[in-house]
């Protein structure tokens, strides 16, 4: 058998066998000393986060005196008291402030490019809703009212005739 980089030199099966045998040598002296390097990075990180997580457990058990200490449940299962009323509503009056976006739409009617191109000032677009149907009023493009169109003082208004409910929601997606 040959070398196909060296095609001169004569290469014996022992050869092939003795190099096969010092490898596999090398690689249980490896697999010995250290597997995977990354395995062995990884292993030491984890040594090291649990030797910092205990000592921080026996700092905080130092500090804590034992008639202070409390049970797993009391921080898991708050029992209810007054005071949880009073701050939920502090939670509630976190997010008053949020704006959300109101929309009241009339209809809807598809065109094509080349209507749409068409339209001119005085142009007359139908709609698919009919006059005197309620109009949809959606918050952040959810439908949650319809209500009518009410004028006051020069400017249009909209009362509202009735709140949607969860499952008239579902049911209005699915027509």
């Amino acid at each position: 058998m040959t070398d196909p980089n060296k095609p001169d030199q004569n290469i014996s099966e022992d050869d092939w066998a003795s190099a096969m045998s010092e490898q596999e040598q090398e690689e249980n002296t490896a697999d010995g000393e250290e597997e995977d390097p990354w395995a062995a990075a990884m292993a030491e990180q984890q040594t090291a986060e649990e030797e910092a997580a205990a000592e921080e457990a026996v700092e905080a058990a130092e500090e804590t005196p034992a008639s202070e200490a409390k049970a797993a449940s009391d921080d898991v299962f708050r029992p209810l008291t007054q005071e949880d009323g009073a701050a939920a509503s502090r939670d509630l009056e976190m997010i008053m402030d949020i704006p959300v976006k109101l929309t009241v739409e009339l209809g809807r009617t598809k065109l094509t490019i080349k209507q749409l191109l068409e339209l001119a000032q005085g142009s007359v677009i139908e709609l698919e809703g009919l006059a005197g149907e309620p109009m949809d009023i959606l918050i952040n493009g959810y439908l949650v009212a319809q209500g009518e169109v009410v004028v006051i003082d020069d400017k249009y208004g909209i009362r509202i005739t009735e709140i949607i409910t969860p499952s008239e929601r579902i049911h209005k997606l699915n027509r």
